[in-house]
C-alpha cells in the first residue's frame, strides 16, 4: 500500500471509528459502569473481534480478485453506495439514550472481554461495512497478508483509542449525547456519505 492509500485509508478509518456502533457504545456504557481501568478488557475484546471480520472480509475478497479483477471494481462500486446508503440510516437514527442504565456490578476481566469480543465479531452489519470499505484500498499487484497486517494494525489502533476516549469521559460525554444526540448522528452520518461519494469519484 503506498503513501498516499494509506492516508487516505487512514483518514477514513478514524471517520469510522467516531460514527456510533455497538462497540463504541459497550465502551461508553462499561466506562460509565466500570471505569477506564476495567473497560480495557472490553475494548481489548472488541480488537479482537474487529481483527478476525477484517481478516474475514480481506481474505473473501482476495479470493474473488483471484479469481477476475472485475470483482474488485463491482465490489469497489457496491461498497461504495453501500457506505452511502449506510450514512443515510445513521443520519435518521434517534440519538443514542444512555440514561436508563443498570446498577453497576462487579464483572470479571474475561466477561468484559468476551462482552467485547462478541460486540464486534457476531455484528453482521460489521462483515458488510468491512466488506464494502476495505476493496478501496487493496492492491491485487501486492501481498494480501501485508495489506491486512497494515490494514488492521492502522484501524485496530485507532479504534482502541477511541473506545478508550470515550470509555474515560463517558460520565462527561453521556448528558451531552442527550442534549446533542441527534446532531452527533447527522455529522457521523455526513461522513460516512462524504467517504462513500469520496471513494466512488476516486475510481
Amino acid at each position: 500500500m503506498s503513501l498516499d492509500v494509506w492516508l487516505i485509508y487512514l483518514l477514513a478509518a478514524i471517520g469510522l471509528s467516531l460514527a456510533p456502533g455497538p462497540n463504541s457504545l459497550l465502551a461508553l456504557t462499561h466506562g460509565a459502569l466500570h471505569g477506564r481501568r476495567r473497560t480495557l478488557f472490553t475494548i481489548s475484546g472488541g480488537s479482537l473481534g474487529f481483527v478476525l471480520l477484517i481478516a474475514l472480509s480481506m481474505f473473501g475478497i482476495g479470493a474473488l480478485i483471484k479469481a477476475s479483477l472485475v470483482w474488485l471494481a463491482v465490489l469497489k462500486w457496491v461498497g461504495g453506495l453501500y457506505l452511502v446508503w449506510l450514512g443515510i440510516q445513521v443520519w435518521r437514527a434517534p440519538p443514542v439514550d444512555l440514561s436508563d442504565q443498570p446498577t453497576p456490578v462487579q464483572t470479571g476481566g474475561a466477561a468484559l472481554f468476551r462482552q467485547g469480543a462478541l460486540a464486534a465479531a457476531t455484528n453482521p452489519k460489521g462483515l458488510l461495512f468491512f466488506s464494502a470499505f476495505l476493496p478501496h484500498f487493496i492492491d491485487p499487484g501486492r501481498s494480501l497478508l501485508l495489506q491486512f497486517v497494515l490494514m488492521a494494525a492502522t484501524f485496530v489502533v485507532i479504534e482502541f483509542v477511541t473506545e478508550y476516549v470515550l470509555a474515560s469521559a463517558a460520565h462527561r460525554i453521556r448528558p451531552w449525547l442527550t442534549r446533542a444526540g441527534r446532531r452527533f448522528n447527522h455529522v457521523c452520518g455526513g461522513i460516512f456519505m462524504l467517504i462513500g461519494v469520496g471513494l466512488l469519484l476516486r475510481e
